[in-house]
């Protein structure tokens, strides 16, 4: 189990560091020109997503390049397909619910209640970050074998 953790921070800890900059500076940037809270919930939870998937399909695809490369095959648009559907059975479902209802509701709602706005923005992403996790690592854990082996 230890070196399953440790395989699933390698992957999410730095795509979750480059969200939390994102995140904050969303939320800032859209406050600061909208002087809206709703608008800087919105802006933080699509900042901190294109951070994060970015990081992540940047790794996978840096990835499937090596593994092509040691097979003596080229990285296609087809390869590049597979990337992104290994990332939709990865964190489909968790992300819908993630994106569009329960991390955009927190981060509203807890800079509001805690009275700090950086604190709730913060507090919002980690308390959606717990729902957001089990069925992304149990999406991951299933893709592995049949999207993410690009060297068969």
């Amino acid at each position: 189990m230890k070196q399953k953790i440790r395989e699933w921070l390698r992957r999410y800890l730095p795509a979750e560091l480059l969200s939390v900059v994102a995140t904050l500076a969303g939320a800032w940037v859209a406050l600061q020109s909208m002087h809206s809270a709703l608008s800087a919930a919105l802006a933080a939870t699509w900042a901190g997503n294109v951070a994060y998937f970015g990081w992540l399909l940047v790794q996978d695809v840096q990835l499937a390049r090596r593994q092509c490369r040691a097979q003596h095959q080229p990285y296609t648009r087809r390869t590049f397909g597979r990337n992104v559907r290994a990332l939709v059975v990865e964190f489909g479902l968790a992300e819908v619910l993630d994106s569009f209802l329960i991390r955009p509701a927190l981060m509203y709602y807890l800079p509001r209640w805690l009275g700090s706005f950086s604190g709730g923005i913060i507090a919002a992403k980690l308390l959606a970050d717990v729902t957001f996790y089990i069925p992304a690592i149990v999406g991951y854990e299933l893709s592995k074998k049949q999207l993410r082996n690009f060297g068969d």
